[in-house]
């Protein structure tokens, strides 16, 4: 529906329709409005007489005629004082001579008490227009409850010329913060600046610095969801404001049980000092959609399922995870019985951050209500909570593990686990703490974070499926393939999407965060590796490579340089960002970098003379030099302790951070400006790290930098594709890519049946076991780790990715469905066993290249510069491991290179994903063939080749239709077509046998 009405007539448009649909009473301005204490004095009298009847009519025999007056000169006494609001007598009432009068009656939860619904339906809703605030200045509606005033509109119309955006001007230039109908936390609650197309909102007028944020649905749907509201066939695009937004149960609602203040500290930019301010909380509209889904959702399915939130950085995702605990924890279902005996928040701060119950506590200060649970608790304080009557238990993301025991052996209470997937800054800390105190289930090293490891809990707790009395929501912004299989909900297509999105493109064009992308420079490194040595050993490639690569990057030359690039950008274009507050971020990629590049900058600056650039440094643990006895550490690098890092560059000491694997996650820095990448980044990590510029900074207008030396602009923008708006799983696991997996397994021949039964029967027994027990599991899995180690280094490495394939898919799969097979459980607890026991052969360990070649000519180039993003939602991600069994890091490195020498040869531009989808064609091709089958079974390995050669050209003919260029490229060049199929014939020949067995 287009906009037509002029401003006068979109006023009565709505006030139309709140007095017929909605129950409002149209009240007259000039005659009904009392401006010295913002109210309607006779709407008030008549909700308190109509109410309580009793109440009023002790208080009338205490002060007689007076009582009208001394009403209301003692509600502006409460509501305007230092500590009182508006908000809590509307919430708590009113105490006057021992009787607590109630100015607003909330929707009782259950219908068992008809009184309590009786005054419910006693509230009073009115609407008045032209209110006069001051003699200067009138507003166009203001909305009143019980005769108290508390929404404020200013309403534009394109007719005139004039958008919301002229109405905020309007709340910003020409309103009185000090005016009684706007006093902050005395006077309206939420002030609305509404054309027919957007609305946004503010909960204080603070003249120029009045921050109004967005209060839309957000426009389109799915991947194209953005700012806005969408159209509206029979009605204007903000009508969800009258039809929903201010009817009774919503306005009620919304004050009961989303709106609280709290105090936030803010730092005096003059002098330093740190003062508290009052923050006015009232919810962003996907906010409130999102509780509201969930609540209505699980009133209706109780714990019979899991929920995942995508919701972006800026949305406000603390408030949220508040909300919604204080929902669930009193929630009732359709039956009017409490679905939830305890709510558990996990969050991975390792000290679980106090916004949340501030924020918790702000809804409903009720005695016992919350209760944190930091890294001081012990497993034993968790347990007691938990088995007690404390309604919502915050906990660190380290106890995940020992909740997911907990929650499962109590079946008679019925738990909400909220995990919160905040990513926390020491995330490298974090998950080596984990890892200590699992024992049976492996956390990867590296780049895994809390996702994986959520992941690997889950999947390990798989016996019995999902546990009937949990129901968990998982709130992330980046959720991974593994996240959306345990956690997403199926389409009506099979895939599996979140049950909610705020979406990075929303958010971004909403303005609640920046994008990232939209300032990127990238740097070539150039050098040349020379020998040192006469003879030429061979190592393995990759771990030569590396080492190379290695010694590379901490050339002395090499830091110069780059420390040289970093320092004179940051000086000349970065510093002077934000009123000259501007900081910046260096991403290393090892401890030792990070050591070495400090030094570097430090010594730099102090030779250049630049007095007013000063770095920090973060690692974890101790850091030794090859070239130096000395024992780094962060706290003595930087002087202080690692718990003050965040604060101390946050102040005008310190202006850039130099990182290894710590603040590249849930450090929230918003005048972090630039950052300098000095590490390979990918998928999720590529992400979060890059996310750490995005915060806005009011008042100023931030821009951001990134000055890339190891990825290219394309791969970053492949990273946060599948982010940018909703992320869809558009595969699953099935029984049968389980027992491909199994088959695989099978065929390494380290895993003895018997000893598989007689651990399983052990360990499931249901009692500890006994030494004699312990010492024959031993033996068993010393005999499957003895013939493990005896596997070629390739091998073990195939090997591990498969086990730990098998056991997080078989823990999907008891997760998400009925599927159960004896013998598959016997084997995953056995692997379960097993994992911690063995590590994989890394190819290459016990030599060392440093002294044996050296670097020289090092350069620096820039080699792309882009500005303004043009990022691309790609949406669809799927659990990689399901389709590409068997494609280790070595078959893809060695694909990679050959897929370079033929770009070289033939002029082409195939990239390793085209190759990857044709072998995985072909492959299935090939498993169909009835004469490899044969093949297979009766000849060796080295034989088998000599059939699988011979019988691919019949297949690359059958599957041409299918990748035509790709294929008709093999077809015609015998050297390519054996280097290409050659990596996968011992898994065809594998896979073949163990399917034919």
């Amino acid at each position: 529906m287009s906009n037509i009405l002029p401003e006068r007539n979109y006023q009565h448009y709505v006030m139309d329709y709140l007095e017929e649909h909605n129950g409002y009473h149209i009240r007259d301005a000039k005659t009904d409005f009392d401006r010295l204490y913002a109210m309607d004095r006779t709407l008030l009298m008549k909700f308190l007489n109509s109410t309580q009847p009793d109440e009023m009519a002790r208080l009338e025999r205490i002060y007689k005629e007076d009582l009208g007056e001394t009403i209301v000169s003692q509600l502006n006494a409460k509501v305007t004082q230092k500590r009182g609001s508006l908000l809590h007598v509307l919430k708590h009432g009113l105490e006057l001579s021992g009787v607590t009068l109630r100015f607003m009656y909330t929707k009782p939860a259950t219908g068992f008490n008809k009184s309590l619904n009786e005054k419910y339906e006693h509230n009073i809703l009115s609407v008045m227009k032209e209110v006069w605030a001051s003699d200067s200045e009138r507003v166009d509606l203001v909305i009143f409850l019980n005769g108290l005033a508390i929404m404020s509109f200013e309403l534009k119309s394109e007719t005139s010329g004039q958008t919301y955006e002229d109405a905020i001007k309007q709340y910003r230039e020409k309103r009185n913060p000090k005016d009684r109908l706007f006093l902050f936390k005395a006077g309206c609650l939420v002030n609305f600046a509404m054309d027919a197309d957007q609305v946004h909102m503010t909960t204080k007028l603070d003249r120029r610095k009045t921050y109004f944020l967005p209060f839309n649905r957000g426009n389109g749907h799915g991947i194209t969801k953005g700012a806005g509201n969408p159209p509206c066939e029979d009605d204007y695009p903000v009508s969800y404001m009258w039809r929903d937004i201010l009817t009774r149960d919503t306005i009620i609602d919304l004050i009961s049980r989303f709106m609280f203040i709290t105090k936030r500290e803010k730092v005096d930019e003059v002098t330093g000092e740190i003062k508290e301010q009052e923050v006015l909380i009232f919810p962003r509209y996907h906010q409130l959609d999102c509780i509201r889904k969930l609540v209505a959702s699980v009133s209706e399915t109780g714990t019979s399922r899991n929920y995942l939130i995508q919701h972006s950085a800026g949305s406000g995702k603390t408030n949220t995870i508040a909300w919604l605990a204080h929902r669930l924890t009193s929630l009732h279902d359709v039956d009017d019985r409490v679905v939830f005996d305890n709510v558990v928040i996990v969050t991975d701060r390792v000290v679980v951050d106090r916004q949340l119950q501030k924020a918790v506590l702000g809804l409903e200060h009720a005695s016992g209500l919350i209760r944190v649970m930091d890294d001081s608790c012990t497993s034993a304080d968790l347990a007691r909570a938990l088995k007690g009557n404390t309604k919502i238990i915050a906990t660190t993301i380290q106890k995940f593990p020992f909740v997911v025991e907990q929650v499962s052996g109590l079946a008679h209470k019925r738990f909400a686990v909220i995990i919160d997937e905040a990513h926390s800054s020491t995330a490298g800390k974090s998950m080596e703490a984990v890892r200590q105190s699992l024992g049976s289930v492996e956390v990867p090293e590296g780049e895994s974070d809390i996702q994986d490891f959520m992941a690997e809990i889950l999947a390990s707790k798989r016996k019995g499926g999902k546990r009937e009395n949990v129901a968990m929501f998982a709130f992330t912004a980046t959720p991974k393939p593994t996240t959306l299989m345990m956690f997403g909900t199926p389409n009506a297509h099979g895939q599996r999407v979140p049950f909610h999105v705020y979406s990075m493109k929303q958010a971004i064009e909403e303005g609640f965060i920046l994008d990232v992308l939209a300032n990127y420079t990238t740097y070539q490194t150039y050098y040349q590796i020379n020998k040192d040595i006469e003879e030429d050993p061979e190592y393995q490639t990759k771990e030569a490579r590396r080492q190379i690569a290695r010694f590379a990057e901490l050339h002395d030359t090499n830091i110069a340089q780059r420390v040289q690039i970093i320092v004179e950008h940051f000086r000349t274009t970065v510093m002077q960002e934000l009123g000259g507050h501007g900081k910046a971020m260096v991403v290393t990629g090892s401890r030792e970098e990070a050591v070495r590049y400090t030094h570097a900058f430090r010594e730099y600056c102090e030779r250049k003379g630049y007095d007013r650039i000063h770095a920090l440094v973060a690692f974890s643990g101790k850091v030794k030099l090859k070239e130096d006895e000395t024992e780094y550490t962060e706290a003595g690098m930087n002087g202080f302790g690692e718990k003050d890092l965040p604060e101390r560059f946050g102040t005008d000491d310190y202006q850039v951070l130099l990182v290894a694997n710590k603040y590249q996650t849930g450090f929230d820095e918003p005048k972090l400006c630039a950052m300098y990448v000095l590490k390979n980044l990918s998928g999720v990590a590529a992400v979060q790290t890059l996310s750490r510029l995005n915060r806005i900074c009011p008042p100023y207008e931030k821009h951001t930098f990134v000055l890339d030396f190891k990825n290219s602009y394309e791969d970053m923008k492949e990273a946060f594709a599948p982010f940018f708006s909703t992320t869809i799983l558009s595969n699953s696991i099935t029984p049968q890519a389980i027992y491909d997996i199994d088959a695989q397994i099978d065929a390494y021949d380290i895993l003895d049946p018997e000893d598989v039964d007689r651990v399983y029967e052990i360990m499931t027994m249901g009692r500890k076991p006994d030494t004699k027990e312990v010492k024959k599991v031993k033996h068993c899995l010393n005999k499957a780790k003895h013939l493990f180690d005896r596997l070629s280094a390739t091998d073990q490495q195939e090997l591990y990715v498969h086990m730990r394939g098998f056991l997080r898919f078989y823990g999907f799969m008891m997760q998400v469905s009925c599927f159960w097979d004896p013998e598959l459980d016997k084997k995953a607890v056995f692997l379960d066993a097993l994992m911690p026991t063995i590590k994989p052969g890394r190819t290459g360990e016990g030599f060392d290249l440093s002294d044996k070649i050296r670097a020289s000519n090092f350069a620096q180039e820039e080699k792309d510069h882009h500005e303004g993003s043009d990022l691309v939602a790609k949406p669809i991600v799927t659990l990689s491991e399901a389709e590409m069994l068997g494609l280790t890091e070595e078959k893809k490195e060695r694909l990679s290179e050959i897929i370079a020498q033929i770009n070289s040869r033939t002029g082409k531009e195939y990239n390793n994903d085209v190759a990857v989808k044709a072998m995985l064609q072909i492959k299935d091709l090939l498993m169909k063939s009835e004469k490899l089958r044969i093949s297979a079974r009766n000849n060796t390995e080295k034989d088998f080749e000599y059939a699988y050669f011979d019988d691919i050209d019949d297949v690359l003919i059958e599957g041409l239709s299918q990748n035509q260029d790709f294929f008709s490229l093999l077809l015609s060049n015998e050297e390519i077509k054996r280097e290409v199929l050659g990596i996968f014939a011992d898994e065809i020949y594998r896979s073949l046998r163990n399917n034919d067995q």
